[in-house]
């Protein structure tokens, strides 16, 4: 334990770049947390659907809002298994404080494990960057302030959502990973347990992010029987049978709840039409009567099928590769290629002026093109900064571990297009390789004019993404 402890303390050279993230990022909260504040503060657990109605910020839930209001299982326990739980005791405080007070502390509580996402994930990011890569302090500084001044992982930073999280634990494990790797030791059995269970805990898919780690850590050791059996079969299975376990405990009651409500809902709505049916019509026959009246039930709800198409969140969703518990996620119709134009590579590093932080399930389209033809070329600077820094580093191990942790998320969320179309919010997930690869251009090249270009890139994002986003939270 002391062992583990002593990985979070911070040296003064980390201390420095981890500072300012946080100085920056405490900003933003503090920003952010102003200017909705009277639109939260007062909202108690029987107006929670206020909170839900009117949030916008981009694709972002505010569920941890509402779970530390009045606590509930409200993720979705299948991508989320441990999410809910983690915020059980904030929420029991919170809930404490709002009955003496009358005032809800939700905000507060959420932005804690934000910026400690912030300050956390820009030491290891730190680290990777001067322990592994043994980069300079200039370009370990500047390739760490690089990933912050990525739009999404800016706005991951304010957003009551995972996200951030998962960046630090993303960003944790793969410090831990390549020191594995660089001092020739493997990553054992109970590391690899503890850091999937973590990691898939707050986003199950991520999990497979460890198995991928563990795999390039220990090569053929990983398939040993004993290593695939207790590291990797065992918790999977478990973590699995507890989904379903708090499934059947947490989600199904309250789901049965919600369809028991709507349908006594419905039927009343049904009556009541029934009895506006009856004052306008003339038939006199009961059962000529009840068939009119179905017929009225039908075109309403031809009506509203057709009113719902028109809708945002119909229009912008694509159709799935199949409509069973997870296909249902998928996406086969959204462009690929325009997708990786203006969102994977666009919205997810540089805001878009144009709809800024709306929602694709209310107003803003899956593709919004920039205004400019400088921010087509920052966008292609870093893609060819990547592409260059991956040929750089093509024989680390390391970066190939991360490069496949990104294929993942790429192959799941461009190949089987799960959240394709908004898939710049999962930015957090995987941003944080373009940094690593860039570091072994830096690696290989001391050229003065690089670091220049480097400095500027990270100023203008800085400057630009910061602009729209501050102008959007006092808008």
């Amino acid at each position: 334990m002391r062992r583990f402890l002593r990985l979070f303390r911070v040296n003064k050279e980390e201390g420095i770049v981890a500072a300012v993230v946080l100085v920056a990022f405490l900003a933003l909260n503090i920003l952010f947390i102003c200017y909705t504040f009277n639109g939260i503060a007062y909202v108690d657990d029987k107006h929670l659907g206020d909170i839900l109605k009117h949030f916008v910020l981009s694709g972002f839930d505010p569920l941890t809002y509402k779970a530390l209001t009045e606590w509930s299982d409200v993720y979705n326990v299948y991508r989320h298994p441990l999410l809910g739980f983690l915020v059980y005791i904030p929420s029991m405080v919170n809930q404490w404080i709002l009955s003496i007070t009358g005032i809800n502390f939700c905000q507060f509580f959420a932005a804690i494990p934000l910026l400690f996402s912030a300050f956390y994930s820009s030491v290891f990011m730190y680290r990777i960057q001067r322990q592994l890569l043994e980069l300079k302090c200039l370009d370990a500084t500047l390739l760490t302030l690089l990933l912050f001044s990525f739009a999404y992982v800016m706005v991951s930073l304010i957003a009551p959502d995972h996200f951030a999280f998962s960046m630090f634990l993303l960003i944790f494990a793969l410090y831990l990973s390549g020191k594995c790797i660089k001092e020739h030791r493997p990553l054992t059995i109970l590391q690899t347990v503890l850091l999937f269970l973590a990691t898939a805990g707050v986003t199950l898919s991520n999990g497979v992010k460890i198995f991928i780690d563990a795999f390039c850590v220990n090569g053929k050791k990983f398939f040993r029987p004993k290593y695939l059996l207790l590291a990797v079969i065992i918790p999977a299975a478990l973590l699995w049978i507890f989904c379903r376990w708090e499934y059947r405990v947490f989600v199904w009651p309250e789901e049965m709840h919600r369809k028991q409500l709507k349908a006594q809902q419905h039927e009343k709505l049904k009556q009541i039409a029934y009895e506006q049916f009856l004052d306008t019509t003339q038939i006199a026959d009961s059962a000529q009567r009840a068939k009119a009246f179905n017929q009225v039930l039908v075109k309403r709800a031809q009506a509203k099928y057709q009113r719902n198409r028109k809708m945002a969140y119909a229009r912008h969703t694509g159709k799935p590769i199949a409509k069973g518990e997870f296909m249902r996620w998928t996406d086969i119709t959204t462009p690929r290629w325009g997708t990786a134009v203006h969102n994977l590579f666009g919205e997810s590093l540089q805001l878009h002026h144009d709809y800024l932080l709306e929602d694709t399930l209310r107003s803003r389209p899956v593709i919004v093109k920039y205004n400019s033809w400088y921010q087509y070329a920052v966008e292609l600077l870093i893609v060819l900064l990547f592409v260059v820094g991956i040929w750089c580093g093509r024989k680390s191990r390391f970066l190939w571990m991360c490069l496949l942790g990104f294929a993942f998320d790429v192959a799941l969320h461009l190949g089987l297009g799960f959240g394709i179309n908004e898939v710049y919010i999962m930015t957090a997930h995987w941003a944080f390789v373009i940094p690593i690869a860039i570091g072994f251009l830096l690696q290989r090249c001391q050229w003065q004019w690089l670091r220049l270009v480097m400095i500027l890139l990270v100023a203008y994002l800085w400057i630009y993404n910061g602009i729209l986003l501050v102008g959007f939270i006092i808008s």
